[in-house]
């Protein structure tokens, strides 16, 4: 069957088999698998991927099958934001650890016939009736990571339903059919997914095992996997949309699921769930206007930390040398100081947006950066007055899509609910318990969000759609993106097969306190020299090396219209276009 026609049949060929009342469970096809693989030298492949160069459409994606099913909807007459959904929804299929309709989604998309960018939060809330006074009769001095008292509202789906019926052209069935089809009839789990996919040690991973593991245990690179609670549970949404999952079977297994827990999620947090179409906010870094959604999100920290290099002539510097690399990490350590006390959901609290992105705020803040020494410590500006997927895509007529979506840490929750097919995030985690922080625990109040689509645009015209998955990592990941394009004009391709470095160690949003300034960790490929000069310069190094970071990324340029799709050699996707 060819993609066309499987674009055409799958919804149908789903409906067949029927809802069967999750009774199916997850497996995997055929004999067993003989397929080997040396996730050493997966990890030190090359990192020299050519940029796809196309005109027509593109999507970039973590894992391939969801940059084919993308592009089958363009090739069958979509558009990106159709594109974007369908690739997200394969995502929460093969990438089921790190996203699906169980976590939240944010997206800025570009709409060509606007000439304008629009941007979404479709995170969810906390339960009304949780809270700091609940928390304490508990004995709680943090929220519990993998527990249903970390579950918000999930937000993906309303998400899904905002974009789609905005600004898409295909209705739900369309775009969620190739996922449908593929989560009956199978899918081979590729290299890096099946190094993610185990469960780990805790204690009640029941459902997660049961529905992703075979006889408790992982699928194995190369395995045919297959997950019908998860068609079931994405027919009912091509079938009643957003409804199915808010107020219908899918909301009332996981209210039922959270209650059974212990929990506090109701049916009447989930009818009072909306996702919220919200304005980009920006700042200019050389001629390129650099856009993030406000906070919840930690997208802004990005704004700050350009405000603060761009008094410094980044451009004359070798990438990655240790000078560039200095300035980088002490305008993050600045910046992170801020995120830890000023960010929170604007509707419960005062987030001083427009004074943090400031260009007078950035040159202050600058100053406090010494261009030979690290700061062992910061403090905040005194106000006057994760793991995810990233995916972005473009069609023929302009359109273009940055969405990221996540469960926050791999596998969410660890909690399958009455046999969704999907994992709920434990992104409730991330509030403070502390009753003076911005971001304390209150109920229906979106907590803060580590994850943030970006968007580049210049002289009012749209120039790069990029990500870069990676928790607490996001904001350092963009920068470090935007000065290899901006500064050092590299390709989108090359910009993400640079090695990157991560610091560690900041404040937090929860109330944890930087101690001795934090420390450095490198990918792999710095030479010793680099991390030495770093150290005399006063950072702390750790040992051993890391992976950081999922980016994806489309360029895009006029007269005539033409597409760079770069895709990150971290993860198994891949860049497609035609």
């Amino acid at each position: 069957m060819n993609r066309r026609t499987f674009l055409k049949t799958a919804g149908a060929l789903s409906l067949a088999a029927g809802l069967g009342g999750g009774a199916a469970r997850a497996e995997i096809l055929g004999a067993p698998n003989a397929m080997r693989i040396d996730m050493k030298a997966v990890q030190n492949r090359n990192q020299n991927r050519s940029t796809v160069a196309c005109r027509n459409g593109v999507v970039c994606a973590s894992q391939p099958m969801a940059s084919i099913c993308g592009v089958d909807i363009l090739k069958a007459g979509g558009n990106a934001i159709d594109a974007a959904v369908c690739a997200n929804a394969m995502l929460g299929l093969v990438e089921p650890m790190n996203c699906g309709p169980g976590g939240d989604l944010f997206a800025i998309v570009w709409i060509e016939k606007d000439k304008k960018l629009y941007a979404l939060n479709a995170s969810g809330r906390s339960p009304y009736d949780w809270n700091l006074s609940e928390a304490q009769k508990r004995g709680l001095s943090a929220i519990p990571a993998n527990n249903a008292l970390a579950w918000n509202v999930p937000g993906c789906v309303s998400g899904w339903a905002a974009l789609l019926q905005r600004f898409g052209s295909r209705p739900f069935g369309d775009v969620l059919a190739p996922a449908i089809g593929y989560a009956r009839e199978g899918f081979v789990v590729s290299p890096i997914v099946s190094d993610d996919w185990g469960f780990g040690n805790d204690k009640d991973i029941a459902t997660l095992t049961e529905t992703f593991g075979v006889d408790g245990k992982p699928p194995r690179f190369g395995d045919v996997f297959r997950n019908p609670d998860y068609a079931n549970s994405l027919e009912l949404i091509a079938r009643g949309g957003a409804d199915a999952f808010y107020r219908g079977e899918i909301g009332e297994k996981i209210v039922k699921d959270a209650q059974t827990r212990g929990a506090l999620l109701s049916m009447r947090d989930l009818h009072d769930h909306t996702a919220d179409w919200v304005e980009p906010v920006s700042t200019n870094y050389r001629g390129h206007d650099v856009w993030e959604i406000p906070p919840n999100g930690q997208g802004i920290a990005v704004l700050q930390i350009l405000n603060m290099l761009e008094q410094f002539d980044i451009g004359s510097l070798q990438p990655n040398s240790a000078e560039q690399l200095h300035l980088f990490v002490e305008a993050k350590k600045l910046a992170y100081e801020d995120r830890a006390v000023y960010y929170a959901d604007p509707a419960m609290a005062d987030v001083p947006v427009e004074w943090l992105i400031s260009k007078d705020y950035g040159k202050e803040r600058a100053k406090l950066i010494d261009p030979q020494k690290a700061s062992a410590r910061v403090v905040p500006g005194e106000l006057r007055g994760s793991d995810t997927v990233y995916l972005t895509a473009a069609d023929k007529d302009g359109n273009m899509v940055s969405l990221i979506q996540s469960i926050y840490g791999g596998w969410g929750s660890h909690i399958v609910p009455g046999k969704v097919g999907f994992c709920i995030q434990n992104r409730g985690e991330s509030f403070s318990l502390d009753e003076n922080h911005r971001n304390k625990l209150e109920g229906h109040k979106r907590p803060f969000h580590t994850i943030i689509p970006a968007f580049v645009t210049r002289e009012g015209a749209p120039v790069f759609s990029f990500g870069v998955m990676g928790g607490d990592f996001q904001p350092q990941g963009h920068s470090q993106v935007l000065m290899d394009l901006i500064d050092f004009g590299m390709s989108p391709q090359q910009a993400g097969d640079q090695p990157r470095i991560e610091h560690t160690g900041s404040s937090e949003p929860t109330g944890e306190k930087m101690e001795a300034g934090g420390k450095i960790r490198f990918e792999r490929r710095f030479p010793d020299e680099i991390k030495r000069k770093l150290a005399d310069m006063g950072h702390a190094v750790r040992e051993g090396e890391g992976a950081f970071g999922g980016y994806q990324g489309i360029w895009r340029e006029e007269e005539p219209r033409r597409y760079f799709g770069g895709s990150d050699p971290r993860k198994d996707g891949c860049a497609i276009g035609y």
